[in-house]
């Protein structure tokens, strides 16, 4: 199994910033692509970025130049920092992990964590 355990969540005023972190633990060999995604209320889960082991980083159009991912391949983490947040940007944050494992593709989940941005 694979726990995927996510912080960094909470308040924000327009224009503030902050900074999510996942880990993940368990059977994470083969462990490839690290990301997050969010869901709006009312609207469908949407990619933010995902970066892989090793290569490019993959965001999101609306997201470049405000939000950033990193990658600690060490210590198992993917972060995403958010600046000049906006009132839309209020969401559930999703951690997401993609496992390669024997010809076969693995996504993992994390629980959740809410931003909202609000004067």
């Amino acid at each position: 199994q694979v726990q995927l355990v996510e912080s960094g969540g909470g308040l924000v005023q327009p224009g503030g910033s902050l900074r999510l972190s996942c880990v993940a633990s368990g059977s994470i060999f083969g462990l490839n692509v690290m990301g997050w995604y969010r869901q709006r209320p009312g609207k469908e889960r949407e990619l933010v970025a995902t970066i892989p082991t090793f290569g490019r980083t993959n965001y999101a159009d609306s997201l470049k130049g405000r939000f950033t991912i990193s990658r600690d391949n060490a210590k198992n983490t993917v972060d995403l920092q958010m600046n000049s947040l906006k009132p839309e940007d209020t969401a559930a944050y999703y951690c997401n992990v993609v496992i390669l494992n024997g010809g076969r593709r693995y996504d993992y989940w994390g629980q959740g964590t809410q931003v909202t941005v609000s004067s």
